[in-house]
């Protein structure tokens, strides 16, 4: 048996919590499918959001701190960005830009805004609260969505 038949018969919360991780990581992988499929398959519309938004959010944090850990490389190293514009970027941030941390749960974006949120030392209860929203609204949103469509459907 192949991993994705196993995936498809057997799929579970803690795989769930597991790929939603795993997804809000900088690797290229998505969870909603999981989440339809389970969906689909019976599983509790509450239980389904609230897993894949824990998991998701925990992988965020991951990034966010790694970002707070690796800030001097990552600014130095890589980024080759001076004290000056740092203290603008970071005005700048913390004036505007912790808001876009609603939208850590978009593709290719998603991952670099909590990448950036640590670089930058946000707070860790604004980071939390502010990617915890987003990521949460946008399973219950793709669930709700999933439920009317299979009542729709008759499924």
């Amino acid at each position: 048996m192949d991993f994705s038949t196993f995936i498809y018969q057997s799929p579970s919360l803690p795989l769930l919590f597991f790929i939603s991780f795993l997804a809000a990581t900088v690797l290229p992988l998505g969870s909603e499918w999981l989440l339809v499929l389970m969906l689909t398959q019976g599983f509790s519309l509450e239980q389904t959001v609230i897993t894949a938004a824990a998991g998701n959010y925990l992988g965020g944090c991951t990034t966010f701190f790694i970002g707070i850990l690796g800030a001097n490389f990552l600014i130095e190293k890589v980024l080759r960005v001076d004290a000056k514009q740092l203290k603008r970027a970071n005005n700048f941030y913390q004036r505007y830009g912790c808001w876009s941390l609603l939208l850590t749960w978009l593709p290719i974006i998603g991952d670099p805004l909590c990448l950036i949120a640590g670089i930058l030392k946000t707070g860790f209860i604004r980071f939390s609260v502010l990617v915890f929203v987003g990521k949460f609204m946008r399973y219950a949103t793709l669930a709700v969505l999933v439920q009317q469509g299979l009542a729709y459907t008759g499924g």
